[in-house]
């Protein structure tokens, strides 16, 4: 099934459930009861929202070999995790802003976990019961920031850093699919989620033995090679096999 969030006529944030081309409103909580309406309202006539409110958006650096090398880094011995803060998030659709503090914001194309249960401890062959699907996210990352403040935060929190959607797949398969990230129609990034270093299950394992993990947060699995510089009028589509894609502008 795929869960997308919305505006309704009255402008109230909304969740739908979608069949083919239509959604249909989702009455009660998306983690835990509810019940699904008829999808009627073709898809294309929505407004979509990032489709969860999550609490934190934990992520993860260097999950793929060749990233980590065009960058100069080691690959890690234990992932490699940082925070993106929430009011960073944006839908597909909405501008990526190019800050004034940077002059070298780039792309970061990965796959995107979002969680379904409170999880805290578990296993990594636990992990896939917690997990309540997955979506497409964009880690956008202002490059020469996070070379020169050492630590991430600045670099990966500026407002509109954060862009994920358009729905959550509950039904998507994680261990071969293929993350591509394209500017302006030409490629730039291309690999299959079989090459993170870490796996998901791995990931939230190691995640959660940190910290607990609470039903809509997000994890961003990390971005494979062929990072690139965004421009003022760009347009940046991230696509992963049999999920989507997710589409934002780029504006100064």
């Amino acid at each position: 099934m795929r869960i997308v969030r919305y505006k309704n006529e009255e402008g109230t944030p909304t969740y739908g459930w979608m069949l083919e081309d239509k959604v249909g409103e989702v009455q009660g909580n998306i983690f835990g009861e509810y019940r699904r309406r008829e999808a009627k309202t073709p898809l294309k006539e929505l407004k979509l929202l990032a489709p969860c409110e999550p609490s934190k958006i934990v992520c993860v650096g260097r999950n793929y070999v060749e990233h980590a090398k065009e960058l100069g880094n080691e690959v890690p011995k234990v992932p490699l995790i940082f925070f993106k803060p929430p009011s960073s998030i944006i839908p597909t659709g909405e501008a990526i802003i190019l800050p004034l503090q940077s002059k070298q914001v780039e792309h970061e194309g990965e796959l995107v976990v979002v969680m379904g249960k409170r999880t805290k401890n578990v296993t990594a062959e636990e992990a896939k019961e917690y997990i309540f699907g997955y979506t497409i996210g964009n880690d956008v990352t202002a490059r020469d920031l996070q070379q020169t403040d050492g630590q991430w935060t600045r670099a990966k929190g500026f407002d509109t850093f954060c862009s994920f959607g358009p729905w959550i797949d509950t039904f998507f398969d994680p261990s071969d699919a293929v993350v591509t990230c394209r500017v302006n129609g030409q490629m730039r990034q291309m690999a299959s989620t079989r090459d993170m270093v870490f796996n998901v299950g791995t990931l939230i394992a190691y995640i959660s033995s940190v910290m607990t993990l609470e039903p809509g947060d997000l994890i961003f699995t990390g971005t494979p090679a062929g990072v690139g510089e965004l421009k003022n009028g760009d347009v940046v589509d991230v696509e992963i096999e049999g999920l989507g894609k997710l589409s934002n502008p780029v504006k100064a």
